[in-house]
């Protein structure tokens, strides 16, 4: 099997430290892997199985070498100045920030959901936000089958989709100490507040969602709204997703389709208190869905709960699928 040279840039955060992670786990061929990320991290040691790899400074020459494939998280700014240095050199980027996603010569790519995509790239290659992936992994299948008409997303998001600055305000906030990631406390509250205000009132992390959504699944017409927010949970993000569709559907029948479907697992037997949930989707690559019942309130509606690992699935593991997607069509 041919092997390529693979980057993890952003490679000691916790997206990034998770991709190093998924790539040995999944035996992706590897010949030589590069571990880049900002100056203050230079000369550090990081696990890659049972290597240890010395972390590089990101600058303009790292890819002056032969690199197939980088795997980016170290946030938009630096992908915007260093991805297209890359994509000059021949590798092909997948990013993980929102630099790229609604960019129209970079594909937005969830594997289960639209892997032909990856065939346009021009170098770069999207993954989409974490709480986006998760939910069209679920929803592909009912579009495909009866077509949506409308989504209503309210999610419940864990700390670590802000990092380890999030992770930590949970952790210290049950200890008493005020935050210092979030702008009110997270432990033992709520807060409707994932990224900046937008002056129609909306989050940007909403907007995330209704324009990632309408472009994996190729459809500008779909009405979507969203309220996203952040709980105190340490990993994993979960959704309750309501859905009108233009073709009226039998619910066993709607049940099978996403049991049958890649990726989904579901979860889902009221009387036995069976329903995804957070601590057991966590460490897990599969989207769990459950609470599948019909929205008795119009014509052809459901309701369904959907359960995903943000930093595996969410962010890493989708990353990585794409990267197989590449190797594959190589």
């Amino acid at each position: 099997m041919k092997k390529f040279n693979v980057a993890v840039a952003g490679a000691t955060g916790m997206v990034g430290r998770k991709m190093l992670e998924v790539l040995h786990e999944r035996n992706f061929p590897v010949n030589n892997i590069y571990a880049f990320a900002s100056y203050r991290s230079a000369g550090n040691k990081i696990k890659y199985g049972d290597k240890e790899l010395t972390v590089e400074e990101l600058t303009e020459r790292s890819f002056d070498r032969k690199i197939d494939i980088a795997l980016f998280s170290a946030g938009a700014s630096t992908s915007l100045k260093f991805a297209p240095i890359a994509a000059r050199k021949g590798t092909i980027v997948i990013d993980n920030s929102s630099a790229w996603r609604m960019d129209k010569l970079a594909p937005l790519v969830v594997p289960e959901v639209n892997p032909e995509d990856v065939k346009w790239n021009k170098g770069i290659i999207a993954n989409p936000n974490c709480s986006t992936i998760q939910a069209v992994v679920a929803l592909k299948p009912l579009n495909d089958k009866y077509k949506i008409k409308r989504i209503v997303y309210s999610t419940y998001q864990s700390v670590s989709g802000a990092g380890m600055g999030g992770y930590m305000d949970l952790e210290n906030g049950y200890k008493g100490e005020p935050p210092k990631k979030f702008v009110h406390p997270i432990a033992g509250n709520c807060l409707p507040h994932i990224d900046s205000f937008l002056p129609d009132g909306y989050t940007k992390e909403e907007m995330k969602m209704v324009n990632e959504t309408r472009k994996i699944l190729h459809d500008e017409s779909l009405r979507i709204t969203a309220t996203t927010v952040r709980v105190p949970v340490f990993y994993s993000h979960s959704e309750s997703i309501n859905v009108e569709f233009e073709k009226d559907f039998d619910i066993d029948e709607l049940r099978d389709l996403l049991s049958n479907s890649p990726g989904v697992v579901v979860q889902d037997d009221p009387e036995k208190n069976e329903y995804p949930m957070p601590i057991y989707a966590a460490g897990k690559d599969e989207v769990f869905v459950g609470r599948i019942r019909r929205d008795n309130s119009v014509n052809s509606g459901i309701n369904i709960w959907v359960v995903a690992d943000n930093i595996r699935k969410g962010a890493a593991t989708n990353a990585v699928q794409i990267a197989e997607i590449l190797i594959k069509n190589k």
